[in-house]
């Protein structure tokens, strides 16, 4: 085993320097992947800017009818032209959403606990690759609980996703977990990104720190900031610009779109910022203008 004590030293992040191994293709770490990854990475991160507006609506699956998401049927029409990629279930996808939509679809396949219960690192897979395929899935999603108690079933939970979505060259979305006794530090997030990174995820979801551009630096495949909590508007795309600026390739925002009272000018604010280089300051303004 490695000797811990010979990482006790100054870390160098090389922050001035862009990743090395990207090649010809825009999607980090995805250079050396077959045709079919690149394909399914491309229906993700957009091939003009490499960057990517997930809209995150899988939170049924363990929190049951969440406010802002209590008629999908309704709320997905209006807001499929606003975002580039569906973070959603299988249920929710068969259900809400018409198939002739041309977005790309992260699907969740892990589940497990629920909000009645204390403890939601309990996970399972619940979706076989073979289902995956059938509803065209670009991306395979599964939560891993580092430094929690189901640490161990979210890894091999992970593994075990990674192992047969490659089989059919299906890009895999590891999601970092954070309970409510698990830190949010940099610190954390270097550990949780790389760990998932190096397991074979292409892709990793994770929430904003101070020195997130370091945590960008040590992951070799792109990262997604998770929006988190709901928050007022100005805020919520001040952390997408934050994001970006430090080297995100994608936000993931669910509450911050679904529980505003515009939900469709709130995405392509966010997508402003993501695609067309606005700041805060520009995207929120076209977001006061849009809602007028």
């Amino acid at each position: 085993m490695a000797d811990l004590d010979g990482n006790k030293i100054e870390h160098n992040y090389h922050l001035e320097k862009a990743f090395a191994c990207n090649g010809n293709f825009h999607v980090k770490g995805a250079a050396n992947l077959d045709w079919g990854m690149k394909k399914h990475l491309s229906n993700i991160f957009s091939p003009k800017t490499g960057n990517t507006v997930m809209f995150a609506f899988d939170h049924g699956y363990f929190m049951g009818s969440v406010s802002g998401l209590e008629r999908l049927d309704l709320l997905m029409p209006g807001l499929i032209d606003h975002i580039d990629v569906l973070m959603a279930t299988r249920g929710a996808l068969r259900t809400c959403v018409k198939p002739n939509f041309r977005k790309g679809v992260a699907l969740r396949v892990s589940s497990g606990s629920s909000m009645i219960q204390e403890d939601l690192s309990e996970e399972v897979i619940a979706v076989d690759v073979e289902d995956a395929i059938r509803l065209g899935a670009d991306a395979l999603a599964v939560q891993v609980f580092i430094g929690a108690k189901g640490q161990l079933a979210s890894i091999d939970n992970l593994s075990k996703v990674i192992n047969a979505a490659y089989r059919y060259s299906i890009p895999v979305l590891g999601v970092v977990a954070v309970g409510k006794d698990m830190e949010r530090t940099d610190k954390y997030f270097k550990l949780a990104t790389r760990i998932i990174a190096e397991l074979g995820a292409n892709i990793v979801k994770t929430y904003y720190c101070d020195k997130f551009d370091e945590v960008v630096a040590a992951c070799p495949v792109p990262i997604v900031m998770a929006g988190g909590k709901k928050l007022p508007e100005k805020e919520a795309l001040e952390l997408a610009f934050n994001a970006i600026a430090g080297g995100a390739r994608g936000v993931d925002m669910g509450r911050n779109i679904f529980q505003t009272a515009h939900p469709a000018a709130m995405a392509d604010a966010i997508g402003k910022i993501v695609h067309r280089k606005y700041t805060a300051k520009e995207a929120y303004e076209y977001y006061c203008e849009a809602i007028k």
